[in-house]
């Protein structure tokens, strides 16, 4: 177990380990204690055995991709699972075994070619297993075959008194229940996932764009939203506010992937979108031959390495008037880089999930992404965010654990019996808060939890 302690080891040693592997090159100064590198469940064990002895708390890193840094704490051992990657696979009854900081990419990039399966994880490219799937995990073609820890059958956790679990429907349900939507306040430390896979349709895997000037944003959205019920249950839908590569003109962008068995069932699904559009794009195609590494090397581009983020989010009320209510946040951006993004929710939206943690979510689901790259730009493009967030506020229903920053503002993630059962299962599983839990303002929420309301600053 390779431990990186910060009074003792090299400066730049230390600095790498702490926030080497944080994606949003807008670092915290945040300053933990030490940072271990596991390569085992035995590490991990370890590791919060250590923290025990040490008095201190437990934080843990998967992919990094946390917008807020919420694995960087003051005064914690930082569990790193960037060197603990494996992938067992059983074809036959499409299941896999994974470690947390295993990528969708990375698991995608051996369960397609080798077994002709996939798993629906995080569209971007580097993002782990671990914080994807205890946020719920809004994964490919969320809006119809319903949220990526559904699919998730059991996991492996160590808890705040050291010991491994194994966790199901059965076994440790309350551990089980949490784990599925519970974002970082989960009372341990998932080592290993239980995933249920579904074969990957690569001669249908099809996708249709239609790029519009943003002056045709209102028709252009509209549309969309007009045809969203009752579309195919193969196809995701999204709408983005964006700068196409290399242009100088803002541009409403809105994109369907489908994955179905053949191409011509992909046609099919892709036709009505096709028959329905308003004129006026600027660029469209239609049915176009595509596939998951392509839409990973989009996704990438759209999310740039080395550069500065803030990102936020919300469900909006299905009721809302949708475009107006996000016309702000679409027409007008802080930087090229940035992106709005309208996810489709329906119909998963609108069906009785699972017994399980996560439990928020509306019809259209809203994120800011916000990207630049100097930190003179900090205050400017946070400002964008939080002043849209303000007015969008009053018409939401909550937000997705995986987008927000409980540093900055407060809402909904869960409904309120989920919200008061899951404090209460932190709280029986790790009553000492040996588990950092959720970063709130000033890092205090300790074994209270995240407090399950709106807070309105108009």
């Amino acid at each position: 177990m390779q431990i990186i302690w910060r009074d003792s080891s090299d400066p730049g040693v230390y600095e790498e380990a702490r926030v080497g592997r944080v994606f949003n090159h807008r670092r915290p100064q945040r300053f933990p204690l030490a940072v271990v590198k596991a390569t085992s469940e035995k590490d991990i064990v370890d590791a919060v055995k250590l923290a025990a002895q040490k008095n201190c708390r437990v934080a843990v890193r998967s992919g990094g991709h946390s917008w807020a840094a919420w694995s960087v704490r003051d005064e914690s051992i930082l569990i790193d699972l960037g060197n603990y990657k494996h992938l067992d696979v059983d074809a036959e009854h499409q299941v896999a075994r994974a470690s947390p900081s295993m990528t969708g990419k990375e698991i995608n990039g051996v369960l397609i070619p080798q077994y002709g399966l996939m798993f629906p994880g995080g569209h971007c490219p580097d993002v782990g297993l671990g914080g994807f799937l205890l946020q719920g995990g809004m994964g490919w073609n969320c809006r119809n075959w319903g949220w990526a820890c559904e699919r998730v059958q059991a996991v492996d956790v160590v808890t705040a008194a050291g010991k491994l679990l194994h966790c199901n429907a059965t076994q440790n349900r309350e551990l089980y229940w949490a784990a599925r939507g519970s974002g970082p306040g989960f009372p341990g430390v998932v080592t290993q996932y239980h995933l249920e896979l579904i074969p990957y349709p690569k001669q249908g895997f099809r996708s249709s764009g239609y790029i519009y000037p943003i002056r045709l944003y209102r028709e252009a959205f509209n549309w969309i939203l007009s045809i969203t019920p009752g579309f195919d249950e193969d196809t995701e839908i999204a709408a983005i506010s964006c700068y196409p590569e290399g242009g100088d003109e803002l541009c409403f962008f809105v994109l369907f992937v489908t994955m179905k068995s053949s191409p011509e069932e992909a046609e099919k699904a892709l036709l009505p979108a096709k028959q329905s559009r308003p004129d006026g794009a600027i660029h469209e195609w239609f049915c176009q031959e595509d596939s998951l590494d392509n839409q990973y090397v989009n996704q990438g581009k759209a999310n740039p390495e080395n550069h500065r983020y803030c990102a936020e989010n919300a469900y909006i009320r299905n009721d809302a008037d949708v475009p107006t209510v996000l016309e702000e946040a679409f027409i007008k951006l802080p930087s090229k880089k940035s992106y709005t993004l309208w996810y489709a929710m329906y119909p998963c939206s609108r069906r009785k999930l699972p017994d399980m943690a996560l439990s928020m979510q509306s019809d259209h689901y809203l994120a800011l992404y916000t990207v630049w790259e100097e930190e003179r730009d900090d205050i400017r493009c946070q400002s964008w965010v939080t002043n849209v967030m303000k007015r969008i506020q009053p018409h939401t229903v909550g937000s997705y654990l995986g987008d927000a920053d409980f540093q900055v503002r407060k809402t909904r993630y869960w409904k309120n019996t989920n919200a008061r059962r899951l404090m209460d299962i932190r709280r029986k599983w790790d009553p000492q808060g040996r588990f950092c839990g959720y970063l709130d303002k000033g890092d205090q929420s300790g074994t209270k939890g995240l407090e399950n309301a709106f807070e309105f600053k108009l």
